[in-house]
């Protein structure tokens, strides 16, 4: 097993109070994982956000951090508490600490992938449930506090962009005002995440792409968006889901013709939003 649990790119200097972030475009598979695994590798690797590290690996050239996942959703699930732990896919779990999406396996240790596929035949330990959190979910959510930390201590504040991708099918019968089916879903966790401001001009600077852009429909934000989304704290954070069809098979999992194109366009976005004034947000007490 890799005992690398994220890779981190900084800066030459920062220049931002922004703080970019993929916890699920991890593609490090270990042997253990697909020993066991009922799966074949592609339908394993469905909940991936594939790619969605190298769509955004330019940041730091914007003067922005980017902290990125090394190992998969499927294996352990950064965007959920440690705590989430799925009784039906380890052993020695109560049950009663179950919640909805522990329900539909995908506690912290997920139980199946997209389209309820179940991973495993049988139950890992809770040892070994354990040693996941340690070795993953522990040091990287340490090195995305330390993150935002430092960039509040620098700039008085921090946004955190927590960088996914969304299956085309999760977008069926829904619809932007223009009627259009939306390309990017901006996450607040309805409205309590994030500034209303910063909100604002993060879907300006994805809507000047060209992207259709729709908010919190159907996604609105998960743990990394209530752990570390505090406006009140000057400390705010924005789910950015992309749809995956634009760039890439759903299917083969390759990379289409705009690949490049969706990348450039994503980039700018993202290299607007580093650029944001720390100024024009006003400092909340605290």
């Amino acid at each position: 097993m890799s005992t690398v649990p994220y890779r981190l790119y900084r800066p030459q200097k920062r220049r931002s109070f922004v703080v970019f972030s993929s916890p699920h475009s991890g593609c490090y598979y270990p042997a253990e994982m697909l020993e066991r695994s009922v799966l074949d590798p592609i339908t394993l690797r469905s909940s991936e956000d594939a790619y969605v590290d190298v769509l955004f690996e330019n940041t730091p050239k914007y003067g922005a951090t980017f902290l990125s996942a090394v190992y998969p959703r499927a294996w352990l699930d950064l965007n959920r508490h440690s705590d989430e732990l799925d009784p039906a896919v380890i052993e020695g779990v109560s049950i009663r600490q179950t919640n909805a999406r522990i329900l539909s396996g995908l506690g912290v240790i997920p139980r199946v992938v997209a389209n309820g596929r179940s991973i495993y035949s049988g139950k890992i330990t809770r040892a070994q449930a354990d040693m996941r959190i340690a070795q993953i979910w522990r040091p990287y959510h340490l090195m995305l506090e330390t993150l935002l930390h430092e960039t509040k201590t620098l700039f008085g504040q921090s946004l955190l962009i927590d960088c996914h991708s969304m299956p085309r099918e999760a977008l069926r019968n829904i619809k932007t005002a223009t009627g259009r089916t939306p390309q990017i879903v901006i996450g607040d966790r309805e409205g309590t995440s994030a500034s209303a401001d910063l909100v604002r001009d993060v879907e300006a600077a994805f809507r000047a792409e060209g992207f259709e852009v729709l908010r919190n429909i159907p996604f609105a934000g998960a743990y990394v968006c209530k752990q570390y989304g505090h406006p009140a704290r000057n400390q705010h954070c924005i789910q950015v889901e992309i749809d995956r069809s634009l760039y890439m098979n759903e299917k083969t999992l390759e990379r289409s013709a705009d690949f490049e194109d969706v990348k450039s366009a994503l980039g700018r976005a993202a290299q607007t939003i580093a650029a944001f004034d720390v100024g024009r947000v006003p400092l909340a007490a605290e």
